[in-house]
Parts: C-alpha cells; structure tokens; sequence
C-alpha cells in the first residue's frame, strides 16, 4: 500500500518544489484540479459562474488563483485543492443567507437601480450607477430600443445587467363610418 502512495505521490509531483516538476507530473496535476474544480463547483451552485454577481465573480478569481497553485506546485496539492472546496462550501452558505435574510443580500450582493421611468431618465440613479448616458443608451440600442418612449422601466441589476420592460404602445383608435350622417363606429385596436 505504501508502495503505491508513493508512486501516487511522484506521478502527481505532490511534494515537490516547484522547480522539481516535470511536464508529465504537472499535465497529471492539471487534469487532476480540473476535475477536482469540475466536481467542487459543480457542488456548489449554477448560478455562480451564470449570471453573475461581484459576489460571484470573487469565488471564480479565487478558484482559479487558488487552483492554479495547485498544479504548478507553489502550494501544497491536496490541502489547496482542499482550500478551493471551502471557499464553494463558504460561498454556498453566504448565498443560502442571503436568500434567508434579503439585507443581508443587499449588502452582499447591492441593489437594482431605475434608471429609466416612463421614458425619462433618473440622472441621479444613473449618477449613482457611475454610468453615463452614453453607456445607458449603449446598452438600450443592445436591446433593440431607439426611443426613450419605448421604455416603461430600465433597471441596472445587481449583475450590471440591463433589464428593459418595453411600454405597451398606445391603442390605434379606427373611426368607420357606416352610412353618412347615421352612425360612427370607434374601435380600439392593441
């Protein structure tokens, strides 16, 4: 049993200095925290590398800092692969809170902002945002919006994503008339 650990031990390049590692060994690591990163995000949630949040981008540039370490040797492999299943275990527990405890998740996570209304602009909330008008119609024109009366809502996510309710246009009002001088019929069409 001792035998193969430590043939384990020298495949993997566990223990060695950086300076130690072969190609082979460190291909081996690769794959091995690949499939361990696979196998620990895939224990956390979906949503962490989908729509993101700063919240979540934060455990994706730690998994892979932590994890690259791993496989080049600049730490030590199993406690760090360790490392990286604490931090989805932490980041699963702060998102359960911040489904419990919606402060707590604003807090964490920041707020939506409005920053369009019935077709006007909110400039304070679009100062807030640190986003210029520019880049308001940027992301509207991404969406297919030309015209501020087409907008009834325009919400920056807590993600930094655009979230635009279209205004329901006005009805298109026919007027027939059905004999001269007897009856008018008005319909309203929408």
């Amino acid at each position: 049993m001792e035998d193969i650990v430590s043939w384990g031990r020298a495949a993997l390049g566990i223990g060695l200095d950086a300076k130690e590692i072969g190609a082979a060994p460190m291909m081996l690591r690769a794959v091995v925290v690949y499939l361990v990163t696979i196998l620990v995000a895939r224990l956390g949630k979906k949503r962490f590398m989908g729509r993101t949040t700063a919240f979540d981008v934060i455990l994706g540039i730690m998994l892979g800092s932590i994890a690259s370490r791993a496989i080049t040797g600049n730490a030590p492999f199993v406690p760090t692969l360790a490392a990286t299943a604490a931090l989805v275990g932490l980041h699963y527990l702060l998102s359960a809170a911040t489904w419990r405890w919606h402060g707590f998740g604003t807090f964490l996570k920041g707020r939506s902002r409005i920053l369009v209304r019935d077709g006007m602009i909110d400039r304070d909330e679009l100062r807030r945002a640190h986003m210029s008008e520019h880049d308001l119609w940027e992301d509207l024109r991404g969406k297919g919006i030309d015209r501020l009366a087409c907008v009834a809502e325009a919400r920056l996510e807590r993600s930094g994503q655009l979230s635009v309710l279209k205004a329901k246009p006005p009805p298109r009002i026919v007027e027939i008339a059905i004999e001269d001088g007897v009856k008018t019929v008005r319909l309203e069409l929408g």
